[in-house]
């Protein structure tokens, strides 16, 4: 099986308690394969939150996503007493997302 990771780089930051991962798909086909993949669902539950604490935006001007886990930060910066209240290494968490192989064809040109 496939993880994001073989087909995106992430960068994380974060707004309060809110983590904001950027996924930023390597190629163009990579982004259009993606946005099958990529949905509050299968985000909520790799990180084991509620999805209705999830939203993932597409961003198709620039053929990336943008996804919004609140409440997962303990407190956020200031207020947590998790060493990563930044949620820095949660991109590589997010990297792990697993990725059905058979999907993986979905849109290519043959």
């Amino acid at each position: 099986m496939n993880t994001l990771d073989d087909y995106a780089d992430a960068r994380t930051g974060d707004k309060g308690d809110t983590l904001i991962v950027a996924v930023l798909p390597r190629t163009p086909h990579n982004y259009r394969q993606l946005r099958a993949h990529l949905t509050e669902d299968a985000v909520g539950e790799h990180f084991c939150c509620d999805v209705r604490d999830v939203t993932v935006r597409d961003v198709a001007t620039v053929e990336s996503f943008v996804c919004e886990l609140r409440g997962v930060l303990g407190g956020g910066v200031t207020g947590s007493p998790v060493l990563d209240g930044h949620g820095k290494t949660l991109s590589y968490h997010m990297l792990t997302l697993p990725i059905r192989e058979h999907d993986d064809r979905e849109g290519e040109q043959r």
